[in-house]
């Protein structure tokens, strides 16, 4: 049966980190998996985290299968953490969620209440956009468009081409919007262009679907929330996929939960039996350990606090390092590379052509995608040097 079965090309980010791991060289750098690394280069266990697990290894009676929804402390705290206090009591019973395996899990049920809503709808994605958005959501029968977003020449948001363009969207399409730290390229609108983007989505009746992976990762907790509270206070429907892997550290516990907001209380209810009914086709019954650490971590105060405090610390370094970086690039090379600080979250495209990203990982052993998008916190003081002395030898 197996004999003809092609074998296909590993993932393009995927295949470069496994290359990057093969070279022998002590000194290379691998700034291709977005995954936040700390100083020493390993990504770190959060301390609530550590606790949480202590705490439920010593008091855990049970495997039994999670309930279908998930764990209800982590489905209740993502959902205060994701809306805010003020629009989660405003929007009441119209709210509703369901815990998934990862980010990614809530990009695919939140695809699958899609199509089951809408089959006919179109989903207008950014240009560019994270690359396993379409397969995920593709893989349902979902179709597509682009939208205008990142502009290589400005080096940042082309907000006037992504609203003609998104102004040609048909009465019922979707777009798929980034909350914040925009994977790849780091930019992100300001909030009063946030506040424009709703209106036009409001007098259009397009329905967003937001991917929210790094919250707390830009400029912090509340701030990276504006945008999409700004856009539910003007449209009354909205998909939320969101991921525990960055902003708790819960990576390989695939933690994550996918957010309905309804026009009643009956629609959200469906919206969830719905993805309730998905996850069954699909994957069948959440996974347990990640979702009830980071459950434990959110309804805890202490634990919470704790979480808190290094997780701004982590936005801070990273902001940190796009500082450090784009004043060692432009000292080194008498370039302008102002929009590095502009940015948010792990992600920059630095410019590059696919040839000169080719060399460096060739010549340099430093290791980023052919797009030149590189993960800004897999610098640190070490290496920050060496990356900025080979990107100055193939500018």
């Amino acid at each position: 049966m197996f004999d003809s079965l092609p074998i296909l090309p590993p993932d393009s980010i995927l295949g470069l980190a496994a290359a990057c791991r093969a070279d022998p060289d002590p000194d290379k750098v691998d700034l291709t998996l977005g995954v936040y690394m700390d100083e020493s280069g390993l990504c770190p266990v959060f301390e609530a985290v550590k606790q949480a697990q202590q705490s439920l290894v010593g008091e855990e009676q049970t495997k039994v299968y999670m309930p279908p929804q998930g764990d209800a402390d982590y489905v209740s705290g993502i959902c205060a953490l994701v809306l805010g206090t003020a629009t989660g009591k405003t929007l009441g019973d119209r709210v509703s969620a369901v815990q998934t395996p990862g980010g990614c899990g809530a990009v695919r049920l939140g695809a699958e209440v899609l199509f089951a809503a809408a089959p006919g709808a179109t989903v207008w994605v950014s240009d560019p956009t994270w690359p396993v958005h379409i397969p995920l959501m593709g893989s349902v029968g979902l179709q597509f468009k682009t939208y205008r977003y990142y502009s290589p020449e400005l080096r940042g948001l082309d907000f006037e081409a992504m609203l003609a363009d998104l102004d040609s969207a048909a009465a019922g399409d979707v777009v798929l919007l980034h909350g914040c730290c925009h994977n790849p390229s780091g930019v992100d609108p300001s909030l009063a262009q946030w506040g424009a983007l709703a209106e036009l989505l409001a007098e259009r009746h397009l329905l967003p679907m937001i991917d929210f992976a790094y919250q707390g990762m830009g400029a912090g907790l509340e701030e990276d929330a504006a945008g999409l509270r700004a856009i539910l206070e003007r449209v009354p429907e909205m998909i939320i996929a969101v991921s525990s892997s960055k902003n708790i550290g819960l990576y390989r516990e695939r933690a994550g939960a996918v957010v309905f907001v309804g026009g009643d209380a009956r629609a959200a209810d469906a919206m969830t039996s719905q993805a309730i009914a998905a996850a069954r086709r699909v994957y069948s019954m959440p996974p347990a350990h990640g979702a009830l650490l980071a459950g434990r971590v959110l309804s805890s105060p202490e634990l919470r606090a704790s979480w808190q405090v290094e997780l701004a610390q982590i936005c801070e370094r990273i902001n940190g390092l796009r500082i450090d970086f784009r004043d060692a690039l432009a000292a080194t090379t008498g370039r302008n590379f102002d929009f590095i600080g502009k940015e948010n979250g792990m992600f920059s495209f630095l410019g590059l052509s696919v040839e000169q990203a080719q060399r460096l990982r060739t010549e340099q052993s430093v290791y980023m995608l052919d797009s030149s998008r590189i993960n800004v916190a897999g610098l640190n003081a070490r290496n920050l040097p060496r990356v900025v002395d080979a990107v100055a030898s193939v500018l």
